[in-house]
């Protein structure tokens, strides 16, 4: 089985590195970057959607201490 000189971390017999695995196109790249900031944005509205329903929730009792 040829995998075309390289082994399994990528370094063809003489030492030297290449790149291995599969190399995206710019557009796929550009499609995933749109993507992950998509995540991002979503992952960030959920905490402070979290945040805000704790304070709500939690209401004056953090201004205020018990007496």
């Amino acid at each position: 089985m040829n995998d075309g000189g390289l082994n399994m971390v990528g370094e063809t017999p003489n030492g030297s590195r290449e790149e291995t695995g599969i190399v995206l196109t710019p557009e796929q790249l550009k499609s995933r970057r749109a993507r992950n900031v998509a995540i991002g944005l979503a992952v960030a509205a959920f905490i402070a959607l979290l945040y805000v329903v704790t304070i709500v929730k939690l209401g004056g009792a953090v201004a205020r201490p018990p007496v």
